[in-house]
């Protein structure tokens, strides 16, 4: 007998909700706790990255394998979920409760442990969770209806994430705000999985070996070409959201109090834009309305360079909200139809391999930030928060207004290289 709300759009939005929280509060604030608070210098914070996305490389496409080959009475992707649930939680906690009283080289080693392991359990979740979407939600207005119940869950953790987590960690201390992050991502994920019942069908055909695996996937240049696009968008997403404290510290010069009131007028706008995003992809199609959302995003990121004082700063963040809004609605069914099309050339639905693959090239957009944060803070001296140099104003205005719009402008570019017309009998796809 079927359960009331199995395979919902709106229950399997929490998982959405379960994973964002602790992940946006990662990505927006363990840069600022590290280097601003525990006085890590910034080019070690950048090795750590980068050693990490070597590793990360490596490990993501092999997920997303072994994710389409699993075969058990459960399904393919709940196991691997479960299985990874606990690991998230210690691992998170983990990245936010340093010992005292350790130094560069003791801080850096703690730091890159930490990323290691909690961005693996983070990645385990993240293929799993994305490649039930394409299998649960079939067509493209059903996976629009999906893709916007998501976003505004999205959202939702965004602002938690970000706004509320100041004011938790200001009151109760960063491995406080890491325990309570956990348990509601554990909460939230159980509401999840208890309404998702995979479809047997999906995992009859015998998968493909590893090698012929990537080799298919290799062949798809247009799910390489939309993905490389999307990873300049995404380094903007993460650079602005890691930013932002910098930002109104230097730049708007607010109090760190008020920076949950920044950030709450910013994310609060975004959950009615959305809707207004969904309506602008339904008139324009799915291609040309991605390519507008990026548009528009690279002109509402310019606001952001003249913003001045708390007022400012939350009028600029509202016209950025805009922008941000169509990043985040636009992508999900392009997504969908390039793992549509992949099985019928190959017979074999393999969600989990080109979610993991789309996962690490957009993941890596991590270095481009991290990257654009040590070259910026090196042309104006910004070394931490116990050496900012004689220019953090011009340093963190340039990071969340110029560089963003430089990374917009190259991910519209590369779009115009995703066509529309239909696959070739070779099998390179269209969007």
């Amino acid at each position: 007998m079927k359960k009331p709300l199995t395979n919902s759009p709106f229950m399997f939005a929490f998982g959405m909700l379960a994973m964002m929280i602790p992940s946006q509060a990662f990505s927006s604030f363990y840069s600022y706790y590290y280097v601003e608070k525990l006085g890590l210098g910034l080019g070690l914070a950048t090795i750590a990255r980068t050693i990490f996305l070597i590793w990360d490389a490596a490990n993501n496409p092999l997920l997303g394998h072994l994710s389409d080959s699993t075969r058990t009475r459960w399904g393919r992707r709940k196991p691997w979920i479960y299985g990874a649930m606990p690991f998230f939680m210690l691992t998170f906690i983990m990245v936010f409760a340093v010992p005292d009283g350790l130094q560069q080289g003791g801080l850096f080693t703690w730091f890159l442990i930490a990323l290691i392991l909690y961005e693996g359990a983070a990645s385990v979740l993240w293929v799993n969770y994305g490649a039930l979407f394409p299998e649960l939600f079939r067509g493209d207005r059903l996976r629009a209806k999906a893709s916007a119940v998501q976003q505004a869950f999205q959202i939702v953790a965004l602002l938690i994430a970000t706004a509320l987590t100041p004011v938790i960690y200001t009151a109760l201390g960063f491995p406080q705000m890491a325990i309570i992050y956990a348990v509601a991502f554990a909460v939230f994920m159980m509401m999840c999985m208890y309404s998702v019942k995979e479809n047997p069908e999906a995992s009859k055909a015998e998968p493909l070996k590893l090698l012929d695996a990537f080799r298919a996937t290799l062949k798809n240049k247009q799910f390489w070409i939309f993905n490389i696009a999307n990873s300049f968008a995404q380094t903007v997403n993460g650079l602005l959201s890691s930013m932002i404290p910098f930002y109104a510290k230097y730049s708007l010069h607010i109090e760190e109090a008020q920076v949950s009131i920044l950030l709450a007028a910013i994310f609060v706008s975004i959950i009615p834009l959305v809707a207004v995003w969904y309506w602008i992809v339904r008139k324009l199609g799915g291609l040309k309305g991605w390519r507008t959302a990026m548009v528009a995003y690279g002109l509402c990121v310019i606001p952001l360079w003249f913003a001045e004082g708390l007022g400012g700063g939350i009028a600029a963040g509202i016209v950025f909200g805009f922008g941000m809004a169509g990043f985040l609605v636009t992508p999900a069914v392009l997504s969908g139809q390039i793992i549509d099309r992949d099985a019928e050339l190959t017979g074999r639905r393999r969600e989990g391999i080109y979610n993991a693959v789309g996962g690490f090239i957009t993941r890596s957009s991590g270095l481009l930030s991290a990257l654009a944060f040590w070259i910026v803070g090196m042309m104006f001296g910004y070394v931490s928060g116990d050496d900012p140099g004689s220019s953090p104003d011009t340093t963190f205005r340039v990071l969340i207004s110029v560089v963003p719009f430089i990374l917009l402008t190259v991910a519209f570019l590369v779009s115009l290289f995703v066509n529309n017309n239909e696959e070739d009998a070779k099998g390179t796809y269209s969007i």
